[in-house]
């Protein structure tokens, strides 16, 4: 059997967890997650653990917050007047919205504080500055 390298595809099942057990993605119940290793599809950590990996091999990778979704930015949170929302839009901590930037991009962000008359929202991915670990089954390398 030929143990995945860079530049393969391969087809995973995975379960990502916080380093307390929480499961914060699997594709359990779902087809295997499939990728290039090398291309970026997928998080750096999760790429380097499959790489040396054979067909049907299982195996745990702790991966640090730099080789997963990155170090949680201050710059990235800001605190928006409740004014400048619209009136149908009742923002509650935890909640995800969607954000028109002046230049007609979209960015995803995170309700993280509400007052009588502020929102904080940050736009750091939900898991910046955590550290995960991965249950990995290589499937197959296609």
């Amino acid at each position: 059997m030929s143990k995945a390298k860079n530049g393969d595809t391969v087809r995973v099942h995975y379960t990502g967890k916080l380093e307390n057990g929480i499961v914060v993605e699997t594709s359990k119940n779902s087809d295997p997650l499939q990728f290039k290793i090398g291309e970026g599809e997928v998080i750096l950590g999760l790429e380097e653990a499959v790489v040396g990996m054979e067909e049907g091999e299982e195996k745990t990778a702790k991966i640090s917050s730099a080789k997963g979704y990155g170090p949680h930015k201050k710059e990235m949170v800001a605190k928006v007047e409740k004014s400048r929302f619209p009136d149908h839009i009742n923002p509650e901590i935890g909640q995800r919205l969607k954000v028109i930037q002046p230049d007609g991009t979209a960015t995803r962000v995170t309700v993280t504080d509400v007052t009588e008359s502020k929102i904080t929202l940050d736009a750091n991915h939900p898991l910046a500055g955590k550290d995960l670990v991965f249950d990995i089954r290589l499937i197959e390398v296609v």
